[in-house]
């Protein structure tokens, strides 16, 4: 029997509507009840004194009523005094029944659970839980400390317990262990059956602190298999690509030399080193599936641009794909600043464009005579056909859903053959973690900015000060620079981030009438915001106050002076992102962090992150020990599976052996792969096959 496909129904007590309500919480199958672990524990294992008991602790007591009454203090109550001889304790409940209150009646003993609290009359507990006793037969205390789980509306703890005493006591022996032996002994960890009967029961001498940290070998054992299950589907599906046909891109670089001659700038070591790894890549029969890390302003996109000359020349065509309509329009500029003087025609497909422009676009991509096509996820629109797709490069993937990703690639699909994937970012991550989330990738690095690019010196003002930074906008616009003033997203309301920035733009107007100001905001029709950056590009415009459509993409060398207000709300990695667009020119540039007093611990920590340094890799790694990859990495975008038991970050010292123990399973144990894939993912393995 295999509990992973047993529907929860199977628990004696669960039926349809209940099903439903536990739904909600993830719960669909025997299994899920077994790995739903809990948030907390109560100890009841001990009866106390009520003579000890203290404000805020959780405790059992047991004692007689001495008193039982009706109230009306601003609102009706039932309050019981009781007492066990060392001191005495009231109850309170607001919500009671005609039943219950005869049930409460003096003389009576109970055995109560609940949270100690300060009342107007002392100690008291409000609707705690209880049963009634009697001296000939005392409640028997709980042998094992009492767990407390995840809940949903409709779904109470006793619920939730009953049930997983039930799946421990009916199906806990069915579950296959599928980890050697041998490497649990080595790990120091229990077998899969010990560790969910701890995690559910734990005797009452449990270091319940190490469970809620996650750092007790039981709970360490869940999510060593978990990463494990994730780690050997990404492989697999690494293996099952390299068995697929693509089209081997083997032409003699004609384009791309004519391209290097022309730039002028060289390819930095790592830029060459890269491309290299690309083009070693397309030689081969089989889908290239690369990740190319670099910071801010390592020149990725110029990488991209001589691999796709590659494909060019043999033939076919490629697909850049952006996030954004100004990160689309930024690569379309460089696409065709770059290679249309060479003879390759590249067209632009975003949202914007419709009537005949957008259908002289599509028919010159689905005749072939566009052999580059860039835009947004316009590209992947059930009316967009190519003629011969053979490369596709994404932009800041983690921002695309899987589906997203996976359409674009079925576009390319002829017969049995897909085209190559190249996927850039500029959300570095750090090693370990990148060989554990893009197993099914092979990963480039380029950790090497141009030469000339000067490091960006980063201050902290708080918003007092703002006329302060005022002036110096005066200064640097006055010297022939330019300057961003950047308004953060105000609590997820676009409305209210239109406000701010709207009247920052009418206030700084104000206060520098010498000095051209604009404002670009996600509002705006894109005909709009291009006209305005490219006005800023050519200098016309001194201050730009935007919103944060400018993160990524936006390149223009004058612009020296970076003000972000606000800057506590951002994340470290979106504020590196924002300061990466100055530093681009011959001149110091300077990011201005105007924050609002007092600032919180993490808000500190942050701020004075970005000061220390301007290392993308070292920003991430802080990044990721503040807030945890989910948020860092835009996982729920992207569409990997959600971890029900591992973090990724806590449980990092886990991922070397982890890479180990999949490749010792795919060799020796390939048995046990499929059903420790299945037990843990259930289906999301397709999402790596994008």
């Amino acid at each position: 029997m295999d509990i992973a496909s047993l529907p929860v129904t199977s628990l004696k007590g669960v039926g349809p509507k209940l099903a439903e309500k536990l739904k909600r919480l993830g719960l669909h199958t025997v299994q899920d009840v077994l790995f739903h672990l809990p948030l907390r524990y109560q100890d009841r294992t001990r009866v106390l004194p009520m003579g000890g008991l203290r404000p805020g602790m959780e405790a059992v007591v047991e004692g007689e009523i001495e008193l039982a009454d009706v109230v009306f203090r601003g609102r009706r109550s039932l309050i019981c005094r009781v007492s066990d001889g060392t001191g005495h304790l009231h109850l309170r409940f607001f919500y009671f029944s005609a039943a219950q209150q005869a049930n409460l009646a003096r003389g009576r003993r109970l055995r109560l659970f609940g949270e100690v609290r300060f009342g107007p009359a002392g100690l008291e507990m409000i609707h705690p839980e209880y049963e009634f006793t009697d001296d000939t037969q005392p409640a028997k205390a709980e042998e094992n400390l009492t767990p407390v789980y995840p809940a949903t509306t409709g779904v109470h703890q006793l619920s939730l317990r009953k049930l997983a005493r039930q799946a421990l006591e009916k199906y806990l022996e069915k579950i296959e262990e599928l980890l050697p032996p041998a490497v649990l002994q080595e790990l120091r960890l229990p077998t899969l059956t010990e560790a969910l009967t701890l995690v559910h029961q734990p005797p009452p001498h449990t270091p319940v602190e190490l469970l809620a940290q996650g750092k007790h070998p039981a709970v360490l054992r869940l999510a060593f298999e978990e990463l494990l299950a994730h780690h050997l589907s990404l492989k697999r599906l690494r293996t099952r690509a390299q068995t697929e046909s693509a089209p081997a891109i083997t032409g003699a670089g004609r384009l791309m030399q004519q391209l290097l001659v022309q730039l002028p700038f060289q390819l930095t070591r790592a830029q060459q080193r890269v491309l290299d790894e690309i083009l070693h890549d397309l030689r081969q029969g089989h889908p290239m599936q690369r990740l190319v890390q670099g910071d801010v302003g390592s020149g990725k996109t110029i990488v991209a641009a001589c691999a796709s000359l590659g494909a060019i020349e043999s033939g076919l065509q490629v697909a850049v794909m952006a996030p954004t309509e100004l990160l689309a329009d930024q690569h379309l500029r460089n696409f065709s600043g770059w290679l249309e003087p060479l003879g390759v025609s590249v067209v632009g497909l975003s949202g914007k464009l419709n009537g005949r422009a957008r259908q002289g676009a599509l028919e010159k991509i689905g005749s072939g005579r566009a052999a580059i096509a860039v835009g947004t996820q316009a590209l992947f629109q059930e009316d967009v056909e190519f003629a011969d797709l053979g490369l596709i490069i994404v932009d800041e993937q983690h921002r695309f859903g899987v589906h997203q990703r996976l359409a674009l690639r079925e576009k390319g699909r002829r017969g049995d053959r897909r085209p190559h994937q190249l996927i850039m970012t500029a959300t570095p991550i750090p090693r370990t973690l990148a060989q554990s989330l893009y197993a099914d990738l092979d990963v480039s690095v380029i950790d090497e900015l141009p030469p000339g690019r000067k490091p960006v010196e980063t201050v902290a003002i708080p918003a007092a000060r703002r006329a302060d930074v005022v002036s110096r906008i005066r200064d640097a616009c006055t010297a022939g620079r330019q300057a961003y003033w950047v308004c953060p997203l105000i609590e997820e309301s676009e409305t209210l981030e239109l406000e701010t920035a709207t009247d920052t733009a009418q206030a700084l107007h104000e206060a520098l009438p010498e000095l051209k100001v604009a404002l670009i905001h996600g509002r705006m029709k894109p005909l709009e915001k291009e006209k305005i950056m490219a006005a800023f590009k050519r200098g016309e415009i001194h201050l730009l106050v935007a919103t944060t459509v400018i993160e990524v993409g936006v390149d223009v060398p004058n612009a020296s002076l970076m003000i972000i207000e606000n800057a506590e709300r951002l994340g470290l990695s979106q504020l590196h992102q924002l300061r990466g667009r100055i530093g681009r020119g011959q001149a110091e540039s300077h990011c201005v962090l105007l924050y609002q007093a007092p600032l919180s611990e993490m808000a500190r920590a942050r701020l004075a992150a970005l000061r220390e340094t301007s290392d993308g890799f070292e920003i991430a790694r802080r990044d990721l020990e503040m807030r945890g990859p989910g948020e860092v990495l835009g996982t729920r975008q992207a569409g990997m599976p959600q971890f029900h038991i591992a973090d990724l970050l806590r449980d990092r010292a886990l991922l070397p052996r982890v890479q180990q123990l999949a490749d010792l399973l795919l060799r020796e144990y390939p048995e046990s792969v499929d059903p420790i894939v299945r037990r843990w993912l259930s289906g999301a393995e397709t999402y790596g096959n994008v």
